[in-house]
């Protein structure tokens, strides 16, 4: 009941801050519609540097298991075209 009380107390904490603050706060250049604006070119630079990052991550760990199967497969074709080696008793 004790936790039950403190979310409501938090909800209502955020309703009442929410209510006096202009509304000019809540809305960025994108949500608000100037499209033409710093801030809205600003998110989509950012926007575009996060999607590169991650492109490069998943490029190079694809990449990398690439690199593994490649290699593998050379190791496997070296062992078989190698002589079996006669083993005396």
């Amino acid at each position: 009941m004790k936790s039950f009380r403190k979310i409501t107390k938090s909800v209502l904490a955020a309703a009442l801050v929410a209510g006096f603050a202009p509304s000019s706060l809540f809305a960025c250049a994108a949500c608000y519609g100037q499209s033409d604006s710093p801030l809205a070119s600003g998110m989509n630079w950012g926007i575009f540097t996060l999607l590169g990052v991650i492109v490069t991550v998943l490029a190079t760990v694809a990449t990398f298991f690439i690199y593994l199967i490649r290699r593998e497969t050379a190791s496997e074709v070296d062992a078989a075209t190698r002589a079996p080696t006669e083993v005396k008793i």
